[in-house]
């Protein structure tokens, strides 16, 4: 139980700034075991930040809240994946060689693609979040699990690329390559407990079994991007986990909008 635990910490220590207690430390080896609990960390990111949305909307308007929802989850995280999404948009864009494609996103700077790639997302983020909140605005549940799912599935789909796709970036200062020493196949199954419970919840309360059709889908975009990697750079990076968590999450969105509106 206190190994759990310490997996848990360690998880919530790298992937948000929520603090940890002095006793669980640093040790490499606990990384990839830790991402058993990756989902997890997207049930408190996605609660956090329905609570946000909540009182923005309460006290002010839709907008409002949906961009307190989005400024609590790149405070809460320190803009984790947003920065890999940064630095893929930078390294993708303008790299033409593997060699070149890893410098680039080694490399702190902010470049075009990188802006132009993070205001893009931000800005579809809020359309959808926005779009969501306007239809199911009056069920504070629904919209409380919507987030919940998207910043679960999301992490689960990035977990999975973990174990089916080859890390690319083996140098001392890699900081995601404890992440990447592929472990117990348990790891891959606790994950995706966390990520179904969240799924099954909204499923049964919004009478919806069509959402059940989202896991395919961001299975789908998550090949699909892992196709794209590992055709330039042989495989993936810690960045390309983050673009991928950042895509599915939209993804997410993007499906379950739509099927709110139609369905």
């Amino acid at each position: 139980m206190k190994q759990e635990l310490r997996l848990f910490f360690t998880a919530l220590q790298f992937y948000t700034r929520l603090p940890a207690p002095a006793w669980v430390g640093y040790n490499p080896d606990d990384m990839n075991k830790a991402t058993r609990y990756l989902p997890l960390i997207g049930w408190i990111v996605g609660s956090i930040s329905s609570i946000f949305l909540m009182l923005g909307i309460y006290c002010i308007n839709i907008s409002t809240g949906v961009i307190l929802s989005m400024i609590s989850t790149i405070l809460l995280t320190g803009a984790f994946h947003e920065d890999g999404f940064a630095d893929a948009c930078d390294g993708f864009g303008g790299g033409w060689t593997k060699e070149k494609i890893l410098e680039i996103m080694k490399d702190s700077r902010v470049g075009t693609y990188a802006v132009v790639g993070l205001i893009l997302l931000l800005g579809l983020k809020f359309s959808l979040l926005n779009a969501l909140t306007e239809i199911k605005q009056n069920q504070f549940p629904v919209l409380i699990l919507l987030l919940i799912n998207a910043h679960t599935l999301s992490r689960f789909m990035a977990v999975t690329m973990i174990f089916s796709h080859s890390y690319v970036r083996f140098t001392h200062d890699s900081k995601a390559k404890p992440v990447a020493e592929v472990g117990s196949k348990n790891t891959l199954w606790i994950a995706a407990i966390f990520a179904l419970v969240p799924l099954t919840g909204l499923i049964l309360l919004l009478n919806q079994p069509w959402l059940i059709v989202s896991l395919p889908i961001l299975y789908l975009i998550k090949m699909m991007l892992a196709r794209y990697f590992t055709k330039w750079i042989g495989g993936y990076t810690g960045d390309c986990l983050g673009t991928t968590q950042q895509v599915c999450e939209i993804g997410f969105y993007l499906f379950t909008a739509v099927l709110c509106k139609f369905i």
